[in-house]
């Protein structure tokens, strides 16, 4: 899911976990650049081990390397979210993602169908959210999801919001969700909808494979259930639980247009 929300989208679980860490994280140091990123990596490793992350995650964090890449697209992320709705639709490829949402919720009417008896979301928003973060699952990136999740817990920009994120995502490993040579978006998120790895715990449904379409559609409708999505309600009456996942104010509108187009098809 897009970067820009995740202030509010899991502040909660932040809090519970910072609560917890508080003392842990002070002793990493966090760093502007690469340099301090291997001698980071020991002080992380014994934050995790309290944590209750185990020997396969810790493996892991051993070998992760600094993503300079996603220090990149993370630096120019809010130029992302400029300009009005419609300059933000024509650079998602709005239209695109209703014609080709309609035709999937058309050929995939049984699973749909049961994701909304589950949760009582609507297949438009699903949709939606699918073809914007992924375009259906063409694009769910190819950076190597722990040196990406890890690297922001140690950069200095963000570490309070990405620190619990790193911890899940070693937990993952750990659980066999993740390897350590798994691979997502420039952020750390995962699979057809792009999932940050302390979503996944909180709202990944099944095994948690998120590279599964019908898994991931199914965590997405948990995650919009668990933030106040009102069954029987359109998208743009249920705008809060939109901006659960993504708190830009371009976004959510465009992501209830297309929902809107898609249902009401």
């Amino acid at each position: 899911m897009a970067l820009l929300a995740k202030g509010k989208m899991f502040a909660s679980a932040v809090v519970a976990v910072l609560a917890l860490a508080t003392g842990a994280q002070a002793a990493a140091s966090c760093g502007k650049t690469g340099a301090g990123f291997e001698a980071w990596k020991p002080e992380f490793a014994a934050e995790a081990k309290s944590e209750g992350v185990g020997p396969k995650g810790l493996a892991a964090l051993a070998g992760a390397s600094y993503a300079t890449k996603t220090i990149s697209v993370d630096r120019g992320i809010h130029k992302a979210f400029s300009g009005s709705v419609d300059d933000f639709m024509k650079r998602r490829g709005g239209a695109a993602i209703i014609s080709k949402g309609r035709s999937l919720k058309k050929s995939n009417a049984a699973l749909f169908s049961k994701i909304e008896a589950n949760y009582g979301v609507s297949p438009g928003v699903l949709l939606a959210i699918w073809g914007m973060e992924t375009g259906f699952g063409s694009a769910m990136g190819n950076q190597n999801t722990v040196s990406a999740i890890l690297t922001l817990a140690y950069d200095c920009r963000r570490p309070g919001f990405f620190y619990p994120h790193a911890i899940a995502a070693l937990k993952l490993v750990d659980r066999g969700a993740l390897t350590a040579s798994s691979v997502g978006a420039a952020h750390g998120e995962i699979g057809h909808t792009q999932f940050l790895p302390g979503n996944v715990l909180k709202y990944g449904v099944g095994g948690g494979n998120l590279r599964d379409k019908g898994t991931a559609l199914a965590s997405t409708a948990n995650f919009l259930k668990g933030h106040g999505w009102r069954a029987g309600a359109s998208a743009s009456a249920n705008m809060g639980a939109i901006a659960g996942w993504n708190s830009a104010s371009v976004y959510q509108q465009a992501i209830a247009r297309i929902a809107t187009a898609i249902d009401g098809n």
